[in-house]
């Protein structure tokens, strides 16, 4: 998928365009989250992505790109922040919800989809299925975003070494 592909989706961007243009989702493209996207484009990545996949399976699209935007609204650096009450797995999507809320309204599935994206570690079951496909596709994105910038390396490594 084209990275900038959502840009040009009116569809999908009907749902979206009021959060992207908020200041507080704004900051998002603050923080780095796999190392080498920003918090934001994560965000739109799997808020897009499972847009797609919600669109080919004929589920709620709206619930799943909004939700999917703002499973990461929190303002800090999860690799080196600390909870008392808890891991970051555990904690984020709480904040998550708490600041989504704190700009606009969510329905239940969006709230679902916020607070249970990270399901396999906290074994907070999801409602429905669009909670599922936000919580795959985040573990994916999170993979891919990793190791892309050391498959580049690499590449770049062995074809300096084949010359």
């Amino acid at each position: 998928m084209k990275n900038d592909a959502w840009q040009n989706d009116k569809e999908y961007l009907s749902y979206v365009s009021d959060l992207l243009n908020n200041p507080e989702v704004k900051r998002l493209d603050n923080y780095i989250q796999h190392h080498s996207s920003t918090r934001l484009q994560h965000c739109i990545n799997v808020s897009y992505e499972s847009y797609l996949v919600a669109k080919k399976m004929n589920l709620d699209v709206k619930s799943i790109s909004r939700g999917g935007l703002l499973h990461d609204l929190f303002y800090y650096d999860w690799r080196t922040s600390k909870f008392n009450l808890g891991s970051h797995a555990y904690m984020h999507p709480r904040i998550a919800l708490r600041n989504a809320e704190k700009i606009t309204n969510l329905n239940d599935k969006e709230k679902d989809i916020i607070t249970k994206h990270m399901w396999g570690l906290t074994l907070s079951k999801p409602k429905c299925a669009e909670s599922v496909i936000v919580a795959l596709v985040d573990d994916y994105d999170a993979v891919r975003e990793y190791f892309t910038p050391k498959y580049r390396s690499l590449k770049k490594k062995i074809k300096r070494n084949a010359l």
